[in-house]
């Protein structure tokens, strides 16, 4: 059974770094696509960041509102992705889940097209 394990998150200021990671243990594939989604209290679940790989291409996507402060990496070989956020304000607040898929699709944004979820990760920046 697939589970997606996250490690990473906490507490920052305003301005300051974090990094959550996770992986995809148990399986006996190889995911195509992981990524990062977030649900903030009284919104809706959005999408944040993923990774996709593909014939040994990797593509990438973010939402705009996290570009240029956040990184997303993997090692497909591995079934792992991470997430680097910096210059994180209290509006990054949220539960940040991993999400995986093994199928190849041309889009990486809708959350109906993972198949696997983590339970997700407190990430909390004060002001």
């Amino acid at each position: 059974q697939v589970q997606l394990v996250e490690s990473g998150g906490g507490l920052v200021q305003a301005g300051g770094s974090l990094r959550v990671s996770c992986e995809a243990s148990g399986s006996t594939f190889t995911m195509t696509t992981m990524g990062w989604f977030r649900q903030a209290p009284g919104k809706e679940r959005e999408f944040v960041a993923a990774i996709r790989w593909n014939q040994g291409d990797t593509a990438t996507d973010y939402n705009d509102a996290v570009k240029g402060r956040f990184t997303v990496s993997g090692d497909s070989a591995k079934n792992t992705v991470s997430l680097q956020m910096i210059s994180l304000s209290p509006e990054d607040t949220a539960v940040y889940y991993c999400a995986a898929d093994r199928a190849f699709r041309p889009y990486m944004r809708p959350a109906r097209l993972y198949a696997y979820w983590g339970q997700g990760t407190q990430v909390t920046v004060s002001s």
